[in-house]
């Protein structure tokens, strides 16, 4: 891509912008499939389109620029350390309020928790102010993380 006009951010946003689309036409076959089960109950749950496009944002960021600190492939086994107990705790299968406290203001501060709460509260129709926290997290996080792999692809590929 580099032997075009294209940029090191040119590249980092292109990568960003192709896991948004992907995550985006998941998302609406999962929203979908909850309308034809009949588990939608609230208009509200429209709004978990955008929410999975911001989702895909912070995670797209964040991953990008997890991977240019990676040396080679075989790096690729620690993305497991840290996304295999963020799965397993983000509330996603339990609520946050079983977790004892100590646990508790750290699952708060995983990425996949604010993913989860936000799209439960879309879906169930519950938004309230803790639902702008939640977005305020993760375009944090999706603009931190594309702006660290652009600058990172920058001095990486350039020099």
């Amino acid at each position: 891509m580099l032997a075009t006009p294209l940029g090191p951010r040119d590249v980092a946003v292109g990568e960003v912008t192709w896991a948004l689309l992907r995550g985006s036409v998941y998302a609406a076959m999962f929203l979908l499939v909850m309308v034809l089960a009949g588990t939608v109950t609230s208009w509200w749950a429209v709004l978990t389109l955008p929410a999975a496009v911001l989702i895909g944002l912070a995670f797209a960021g964040a991953g990008m620029a997890a991977t240019t600190y990676m040396r080679s492939w075989k790096d690729l086994d620690l993305v497991q350390l840290a996304v295999l107990p963020m799965f397993l705790l983000s509330a996603t299968f339990y609520p946050v309020s079983t977790y004892p406290e100590s646990i508790r203001w750290i699952v708060q501060l995983t990425p996949l928790y604010h993913a989860v709460a936000l799209t439960r509260e879309l879906a169930l129709g519950m938004p309230g102010w803790t639902t702008l926290g939640h977005v305020a997290y993760l375009v944090a996080l999706g603009i931190a993380g594309t702006l660290v792999a652009a600058r990172r692809l920058e001095r990486t590929l350039l020099t």
